[in-house]
């Protein structure tokens, strides 16, 4: 019996394990995004409020995602292509935004009242749970169809609780390595101390890589996205050309070729999130074209 039971988890883990590979970039983003919901706080409450994010991020994933997916995929399984290609066009959206605001196009207002922590968290809930649903969307995606109900809900929860940990665990140790750097300032030893000092000065450059490594991650994860979920329900354009390109360049290995694959989902997540982006910006000019303006006394 417990030979049985061993052979179950060890299906599961290395299930949940094939799967979480898929969720790769998601992941990325999610950790690249969160620090910026505790900048400003004072360092005190940082890791208090990365845990109350991490809280709220398995009560998304054990309480809503999941099970909503598995119902889904029970009943309506021919509505999680189409919620994936939304899903993918909104990490597409993102992405474009994040390289328009490289350019200096700002998107919205600046910040101007103080930070309230619960906002902050609710704010970052809010966000965990798009990027949640994405991952978790992803991985019953990659899951053998044939696994079971128990097995797939088995594996579904251990990916949700290793991502959950993987990723605010890294967010934890970003929020907080400066100041690590800046107890080392004060160590006695000098090569301690000018440690220290590099750390506290090369965090900025840190930040601005993980940004950028995020922002890649999201339009190639939701370019891939839409162009795969496409193919199984309305348009096999975009997966047809990623074939033949990728089909071209079979001899040049299997780096080569996923190095091409991610280029072009990549590229095809900036065009199409562009052009989320253009629509979003001119329905939102339109709308305040056409509020009434306050009449003034």
């Amino acid at each position: 019996m417990s030979v049985g039971l061993l052979a179950v988890v060890d299906d599961i883990l290395t299930a949940a394990l094939k799967a979480s590979a898929k969720t790769a970039g998601v992941v990325i983003d999610d950790a690249a995004v969160t620090p910026q919901y505790v900048q400003g706080l004072t360092p005190a409450r940082e890791l208090h409020v990365v845990g109350r994010i991490a809280l709220g991020s398995l009560f998304n994933k054990f309480i809503i995602i999941i099970p909503l997916a598995l119902l889904l995929s029970a009943f309506a399984p021919g509505v999680l292509p189409f919620l994936l290609i939304l899903g993918g066009g909104y990490l597409c959206f993102e992405g474009a935004e994040k390289v328009t605001e490289w350019f200096g196009v700002h998107h919205a207002a600046a910040e101007t009242e103080a930070r309230d922590e619960k906002k902050l968290v609710f704010g970052a809930i809010r966000t965990d749970l798009i990027l949640s649903t994405e991952i978790m969307l992803i991985a019953l995606a990659s899951l053998d169809p044939d696994f079971g109900i128990w097995m797939t809900l088995g594996a579904l929860l251990v990916i949700g609780l290793g991502m959950t940990v993987l990723v605010y665990g890294a967010v934890a140790l970003l929020v907080k390595i400066d100041d690590i750097g800046l107890s080392m300032m004060k160590n006695s030893a000098r090569q301690v101390r000018r440690t220290g000092a590099r750390i506290v000065a090369g965090m900025p450059a840190v930040f601005r890589v993980i940004g950028i490594v995020g922002t890649v991650a999201m339009l190639w994860v939701g370019g891939h996205l839409v162009i795969t979920n496409l193919a199984e329900t309305l348009w096999h354009g975009p997966a047809d050309v990623l074939h033949a390109v990728t089909h071209a360049i079979d001899a040049a290995g299997p780096v080569v070729i996923w190095l091409a694959d991610t280029a072009m989902s990549a590229v095809f997540g900036l065009v199409l999130g562009m052009i989320i982006v253009g629509i979003v910006l001119g329905v939102s000019r339109l709308l305040k074209r056409n509020q009434p303006e306050s009449v003034t006394h």
